[in-house]
């Protein structure tokens, strides 16, 4: 039985465990989503919500505290000045475990752990809209048409209209490869 047992060991010993967690909170004040196992977000939730309180009283030994569990001196400052303050009149509870569902390669459980006022900036939804797949790509480069992607369209490239038809390659005879000549100075076996 495990009475009064508090923590997951996450089958790690204790080093790898805080290893895990530093990391972890280091891309959750990074990006303020991540994606990791229900067992670790649950996990890594009230590390994360120590670190926001202590960041919201903004004092120098609340700071040191921080900096011995994220060792990145930038991203302290992101917690300090950026974080925490959109939370300073919350007493608690500035994160969110959406459980997302099977992980495709294990099975394990997905868990969304986030910020309760995370909004999906702006900028990376109009990076990956305007970026066109690979086939779209590939189609422009070959095909001589526009690939389209998400609102916009995609003029082919320049290289491949002016790029003969590869129909008309198939039917010009193909030069034999000349054999490869040997170095002069290299005929005598070492």
């Amino acid at each position: 039985m495990r009475h009064r047992v508090h923590g997951r060991k996450l089958g790690r010993t204790t080093a790898h465990r805080k290893a895990l967690f530093r990391n972890q909170l280091i891309a959750l004040f990074t990006h303020e989503r991540i994606i990791t196992t229900v067992a670790k977000a649950k996990e890594l939730r009230p590390v994360a919500e120590r670190m926001v309180t202590l960041a919201a009283s903004g004092s120098l030994p609340a700071r040191r505290r921080v900096a011995t569990m994220v060792p990145d001196k930038a991203i302290v400052k992101r917690l300090f000045e950026e974080i925490a303050p959109r939370f300073a009149d919350r007493p608690g509870g500035y994160t969110r475990i959406v459980r997302v569902g099977p992980r495709r390669g294990d099975g394990a459980e997905l868990a969304v752990i986030e910020f309760i006022d995370y909004t999906p900036s702006k900028k990376g939804e109009s990076e990956q809209s305007s970026k066109a797949s690979l086939m779209d790509r590939a189609r422009g480069m070959f095909g001589g048409k526009k690939a389209t992607s998400g609102d916009e369209t995609v003029a082919a490239p320049a290289e491949a209209e002016a790029a003969p038809e590869i129909e008309d390659a198939a039917e010009e005879p193909v030069a034999e490869p000349e054999e490869a000549q040997e170095p002069e100075g290299d005929d005598e076996p070492a």
